[in-house]
Parts: C-alpha cells; sequence; structure tokens
C-alpha cells in the first residue's frame, strides 16, 4: 500500500514538473502580465470568468494595460440531431461561438479570430424541469471549455509577438494616413471645372 502511494506521489510529481494539469484545476503560465479586458456584456458570466482566470494565472486585468482582449460577440446556437421513438425526447447539438480581438490601449487592432464549442444533449420530454438543469450545466461546461482555449490561445501570444503585429499594424495605418491625406490634397490642387454655359436660345 505503501510502495502503491509514493508510485502515484511520483507520478503525480513527474507530471506537474512537465506542466500537466488536471483539466479544471491549477493554472496556465502566461508570458503577458498584463492585459485590458473588455466584453459587449461587461458584467455577463464569460468575461467574469475569463477575467478571474487571467487573474489566477498572474496577469495583472486593468485598464492601462498595454494590450487590450476584447470580446467581441458571443453566440449561443442548436439544433435537433434526433428525435426519440415516442417523440418526448430528442437529441440537441447546442453550439457557442466568441468572437474576439487583440488590440493595442490605443485600440489599433492586431488580430481576430473566434472560438467554438460544441456539445450534445438529450432533452427529455417528460422531466422538463431536469432537462433543463442539464441545458444550463451543458452551457456552463462549454463556457468553461471557451475560457480555456481563450487562455491556450493567449499563452501561444508572446510580448514579442504582440510587438511585431503592433510595429506591422502601425506601418498600415500608417501608410493609408498619408494615402488619404495625398488624395485629399490632390483633390484640393485640382482646378474646380466652371459650369458649363448654355448658349442663349
Amino acid at each position: 500500500m505503501i510502495k502503491r502511494n509514493l508510485l502515484v506521489m511520483g507520478m503525480a510529481l513527474v507530471l506537474s514538473a512537465c506542466g500537466f494539469h488536471l483539466r479544471g484545476t491549477g493554472t496556465q503560465e502566461l508570458t503577458l502580465k498584463e492585459l485590458d479586458l473588455s466584453a459587449r456584456d461587461a458584467y455577463g458570466p464569460t468575461v467574469k470568468l475569463l477575467q478571474q482566470q487571467l487573474e489566477n494565472s498572474g496577469v495583472q486585468v486593468h485598464s492601462g494595460a498595454p494590450y487590450k482582449l476584447a470580446l467581441v460577440n458571443e453566440q449561443n446556437s442548436q439544433r435537433i440531431l434526433s428525435y426519440s421513438g415516442g417523440g418526448n425526447s430528442a437529441e440537441y447539438e447546442i453550439s457557442t461561438k466568441l468572437s474576439y480581438e487583440i488590440l493595442t490601449h490605443d485600440n489599433l487592432s492586431l488580430l481576430s479570430d473566434k472560438l467554438e464549442v460544441q456539445k450534445v444533449f438529450v432533452h427529455d420530454g417528460n422531466n422538463i424541469t431536469g432537462s433543463g438543469q442539464e441545458s444550463s450545466q451543458t452551457y456552463q461546461e462549454m463556457r468553461r471549455d471557451l475560457v480555456q482555449r481563450m487562455l491556450i490561445r493567449l499563452q501561444l501570444l508572446t510580448p514579442d509577438q504582440l510587438a511585431k503585429l503592433q510595429a506591422t499594424a502601425e506601418a498600415k495605418a500608417k501608410a493609408e494616413a498619408q494615402a488619404l491625406e495625398a488624395a485629399r490634397k490632390a483633390e484640393a490642387e485640382t482646378p474646380q471645372q466652371s459650369p458649363m454655359e448654355l448658349p442663349n436660345q
């Protein structure tokens, strides 16, 4: 028994040393140490859970951060996959899509992408209350999955990568501004044609 316990403890130490964490436990180390966070629904459950997980991962979430994560749009949908023989139960596929954007502190867009999570659950027409609770629990699980996937995406972003994206975005914005100014200047220097005079009848 003691040997088995020691073996389990040893395996746990090895796995934790490799950075392995059981799903829903531990924290994910992020190279970003500061991040602003915004969402359309500023008090919604997704943004609250994400902020909590970011702070648990050692990220300071505040409005003065050099980069901002904006949760642009979150959409839930469902479709029927199948019906049971009696027609009282149905198998549903529900999905959640989350569109997001990474911006600089002055709202210059660096990248945009989306995450999607899908799950299947059975709605029992003979147990409306239980099915409603299961549906709510499924959406909570999907929200946790979305947040975990977002953290994984953020793990892949390093300050160097963000700096390069920012330099590219700033150069593009500068070129567009210069082109717009040149077009305005050319328009201002072009002589305006006087209205064409019609000969007297």
